[in-house]
């Protein structure tokens, strides 16, 4: 090996940079280590903590030192399904940015092309493109983008705005221009709402120009506070408001006129009472009123009073809202109240007749008007901070700037002098609703208060500092994982690990013997390297990354077991150890097949890294650095400790006693059994084609949407049961035993297609309250949804999926697959110089997807692991894809070489004995691949056990179809002209 001194520097040098980098990892974890139990249990503690020694040095390499947050900066991230935490997908929505930058127009085509675009919206298609191509096939060119009343309005004019002169694809480019500003407002806004939320090292970025921004929340314990404080928009108004008095009598007349669509008795009788107050007085054997008979009225649970119209259940706001948007309804508002905007307060809890707590929402009418704008806007706040009011309840004190002063200074006259309340709106949602007993307020300075608690006013402070979102942000993909399933993820991942590491090295010490030995000090080398590389990007180490880099110990020792085997033909073909070692790493040896085997590998596993997301791009990221990291080692570091072995005349025969005579004269007529092979291998492929047609696949919510849950229980429960439960709440719910058998996964669809968080508490309720009964009676609501260190009861793990993300995920999966087959076809045409080698190849790996696809869709409703379709089980078919290419390619290289040299026989005698004398590279190379496989099939946890499952199911397949497909298809798709001549060539003597 020339420049061997070059390479020992290399290696010593990258050692020790890669020592370095990680230095910081074990340094981090032994300061939130510490942390941990200085909090003792109490996450809030320990994050101000951390936050405390944030700039204490904390690490002293004697010539330089390192501050904690420095530390943190260099470590190695754990991702969310290792750490804990909450991880979401915000869309920020197009459509009002769209609606904002035309002031809202009523043109009938422009509004029509945004309610298509949503309807319309394909997979990967941004909300933009989606409304261009309605535009256009709406307006037809009757109408330009540049009308004065859409887009070359008063706001957009000037430099680097829209004129009306603008043709449709100017305008375009200025428009495009404008979202993306707002996107990028939107993503300062998150970020500085998030730097205050109080969790260590979160994480923000844009995917792409999707108009969607991903936060990843490490740590974060209280789900419902976190989605709140991500999605609000923060539109704070201030608006006058009726009284009880003004609105009453439409609530009343609202209330007969509802009973004549919503009351299906025959005789109703009146409601007699003239006003509202004593209506809501709580008079149970009233003989002018009965329960039942007032549609609207009959939903009041508490009286009101001021601006307050009346107390309802949360559940009922739905029914009430539809109430009241009714034409119908509405035409009974006279005069200036035609314009009334009813709007909810903030969730309070009030006392029942019983005395007992029940949920309550007030409801508000503010005075709207024809533009339905707010008296003034929150745009004007400069400052807020949290605070306390004259009784010592939280409260939000906010800073004005002068023009907002002025206005506040005339709105809270008004107020005085008509002794009326002014609504503090956030969101559509009432905070307080204050009157003004002592003149107009001036200076601009004023305080929100109501029923708070020092958290809320916290986040509100902060979301009112960080400012506005220039549109709704949707969260259209969640996850959230407890500490304690993290702890359990790492535990078996690193369990996994550790006796992969064991088996695969005590197998090459077995079969090859001293040169396993150093084959197992290059695997370690490699783990330091691989470990080195993800500290020194940044990269965020997941569950799946896990299984990359135990995948990665089976391919780490595959290019010694080629390189070996060719050195043990060499030997036998009477050459000396060094000849033999020479020319086992040349060209003409192993490199070449190597070479190939891994070229494909990388070709897959960059398609899995572009078109994957979160955990799978973490998988893909660990495996394209472990295969790297294994070339260099198994070419360089493991030929090191060869060549000194050599050098100090030592034997090396590459066998031991046990291996010595395995697979030296195997002669096997692969080609006579293709017959039964090609009858064997259609009757699946024609069994997996009719189950997917008929019993189809277990979908999962990344490619269909929908809401996941895993729940651990106290004891074991039936999952018929809890989906029965659920099914009446719900209308559609499934429940599988996930793991042990007090453990469910549990998947809805219900109001995944609805934006914003209400929806998710709302559900997170339903789910609480219909399961609460197989708990003890202490797991409250909290406990139960939220993450804490130890929990071991309730959802120990959330994730939901929109429809629209879902389209995009499986859009992707389809190109992903397609992608890598095409590229993978086109490489090998380009190296072996016959698309017959292609073909062969291609066939396989077809052969191999749809025999994994097929036992999946068979197999699915009574295996006792999920089986479910979803991003995971894409990583692993592009996986079986590339180790399916790395067999073929082994066989095939042989097959070249034999073809291109001296080997004696007929066309099929060539290829047969090509295969038998790579027998003992496939076997060995296939069997630690299915025993690393196996091992974290079986201690890698439940969360990734279907993705493990395809990989072994493909492995074991792939290795086959290398074998009796791909094989067998080059030999019958090779012209007769070409075997003629072959034949020809190698039969004369």
């Amino acid at each position: 090996m020339q420049n061997k001194g070059l390479i020992k520097f290399f290696a010593i040098l990258f050692a020790l940079v890669s020592i370095y980098q990680l230095s910081f990892t074990f340094v981090a974890s032994k300061v939130k280590s510490d942390a941990k139990s200085f909090a003792g249990g109490n996450p809030e503690k320990e994050v101000k903590y951390l936050d405390s020694i944030g700039k204490e040095k904390v690490f002293n390499l004697g010539f330089t030192d390192f501050t904690f947050n420095e530390v943190g900066d260099k470590q190695i991230n754990k991702g969310l399904d290792l750490e804990g935490g909450i991880n979401v997908i915000l869309q920020i929505s197009v459509k009002d940015i769209l609606k904002g930058l035309s002031n809202n127009s009523k043109n009938p085509v422009f509004n029509k092309s945004l309610a298509d675009a949503t309807a319309n919206q394909k997979g990967n298609q941004t909300y933009l493109d989606a409304f261009y191509d309605a535009f256009d096939a709406n307006s037809k060119g009757s109408v330009k983008l540049a009308s004065p009343d859409i887009f070359a309005n008063r706001s957009l004019q000037g430099e680097g705005g829209v004129d009306f002169q603008m043709t449709d694809a100017q305008v375009k480019k200025v428009i495009s221009r404008k979202v993306d500003e707002s996107v990028e407002s939107a993503f300062g806004v998150l970020r500085k709402r998030i730097d205050q939320f109080g969790v260590t090292q979160p994480n923000i970025q844009k995917l792409g120009n999707s108009g969607q921004i991903l936060v990843e929340l490490p740590g974060a314990k209280d789900v419902d506070r976190a989605k709140k404080l991500l999605s609000s928009t923060a539109q704070l108004q201030f608006w006058e408001t009726y009284k009880i008095e003004e609105i009453g009598n439409f609530l009343m007349a609202a209330n007969e006129s509802l009973k004549k669509t919503e009351i299906k008795t025959t005789e109703v009788k009146p409601v007699v009472k003239d006003s509202l107050s004593a209506l809501l007085t709580d008079t149970k054997d009233s003989t002018t009123a009965k329960k039942g008979e007032n549609p609207l009225l009959d939903k009041i649970i508490g009286q009101g009073g001021g601006p307050v119209l009346g107390l309802f259940s949360p559940k009922d706001t739905a029914v009430v809202n539809g109430y009241l948007k009714r034409a119908d309804i509405r035409i009974l508002l006279a005069g200036d109240q035609r314009y009334a905007k009813f709007v909810w307060g903030k969730p309070m809890i009030i006392k029942d007749s019983k005395a007992k707590d029940i949920d309550a929402v007030e409801l508000y009418a503010l005075k709207g008007n024809r533009d339905n704008v707010p008296s003034m806007s929150g745009g004007v706040i400069t400052d807020a901070s949290d605070t306390f009011d004259q009784t010592g309840k939280p409260a939000v004190s906010m800073q004005m700037n002068g023009q907002g002063a002025k206005a506040w200074e005339e709105l809270t006259g008004r107020a005085y002098t008509q002794k009326s309340n002014i609504a503090i709106v956030l969101d559509d949602v009432v905070y307080s609703a204050p009157g003004v007993s002592s003149g107009p307020i001036s200076g601009g300075r004023s305080e929100i208060s109501g029923a708070f608690d020092v958290t809320e006013t916290k986040d509100l402070a902060n979301v009112l500092r960080a400012g506005k979102l220039p549109a709704a942000a949707d969260i259209v993909q969640s996850e959230v994982v407890g500490p304690s399933l993290g702890q359990e993820a790492i535990d078996n991942g690193t369990n996994s690990a550790l006796i992969g590491l064991l088996l695969v090295s005590l197998w090459m010490m077995i079969y090859y013997g001293k040169a396993g030995w150093y084959a197992n000090l290059a695997l370690a080398v490699n783990l330091l390297f691989l470990f080195g590389i993800l500290a020194s990007i940044g990269a965020v180490l997941t569950l799946p990354g896990i299984a990359g880099i135990v995948l990665t110990m089976g391919t780490a020792v595959d290019a010694n077991i080629i390189i070996y085997e060719r050195a043990k033909e060499e030997l036998r073909a009477g050459k000396t150890l060094e000849e033999a070692i020479k020319t086992s790493y040349s060209w003409r040896g192993a490199m070449s097949s190597i070479t190939d085997a891994n070229v494909t590998h990388i070709l897959t596993g960059a398609v899995l890294f572009i078109f994957g997301s979160g955990p799978i791009k973490g998988f893909a990221t660990t495996l394209l650095i472990g295969i790297v990291t294994s070339l260099f080692t198994s070419i360089f570091i493991a030929r090191i400790f060869i060549d000194w072995n050599i050098s100090k005349k030592n034997d090396l025969t590459f066998v031991t006693k046990f291996s010595k005579n395995m697979f030296n004269n195997f002669h096997f007529d692969f080609l006579g059994a293709k017959k039964w092979t090609y009858i064997f291998s259609s009757i699946v492929v024609i069994i997996s084609v009719i189950s997917l047609a008929t019993n189809g696949l277990d979908e999962g919510v990344d490619f269909v949407g929908g809401r996941t849950f895993q729940v651990r229980f106290e004891k074991p429960i039936e999952a018929e049961t809890v989906k029965a439960e659920l099914t009446k709440v719900f209308g559609s719910a499934e429940a599988k035993v996930f793991g042990s058998d007090n453990q469910l996964k549990i998947t809805t669809k219900y109001k995944v297609q609805e934006p914003g968080i209400k929806a998710d508490e709302e559900v997170n309720k339903l789910l609480y309250d219909n399961l609460k009964q197989h708990f003890s009676a202490g797991l409250t609501y909290d406990k139960f949804v939220n993450a804490y260190d130890g929990k071991k009861l309730g959802i120990l793990q959330a994730s939901k999926v929109g429809p629209t993300v879902a389209e995009d995920i499986k859009t992707n999966a389809y190109w992903a697959v397609l992608g890598a087959m095409l590229i993978v076809f086109l490489y090998l045409m380009i190296s072996f110089r016959k698309w017959q080698y292609s073909l062969g190849a291609i066939a396989a790996v077809a052969h191999d997807v749809i025999f994994v696809l097929g036992i999946y869709s068979l197999c699915y409703k009574f295996m006792p692991f999920g089986m479910e379709i979803d991003q995971h089980f894409i990583a692993a078919i592009l996986t079986v894809i590339g180790y399916s290419m790395n067999d073929t390619v082994i066989v095939f290289d042989r097959v070249r070489e034999y073809l291109a040299g001296k080997t004696k026989g007929t066309f099929a005698e060539i290829v047969n004995q090509s295969i038998n004398t790579t027998m003992s590279r496939t076997i060995n190379t296939s069997l630690t691949m299915i025993v690393v496989l196996l091992i974290m099939f079986v201690f890698g946890g439940e969360s990734i056990r279907g993705f493990i499952f395809a990989m072994l199911v493909g492995i074991i397949v792939g290795t086959y179809s290398s074998l009796f497909i791909a094989t067998p298809v080059l030999v019958d798709t090779i012209s007769k002209e070409d075997k003629k001549m072959i034949e020809k060539q190698h039969l004369e003597v």
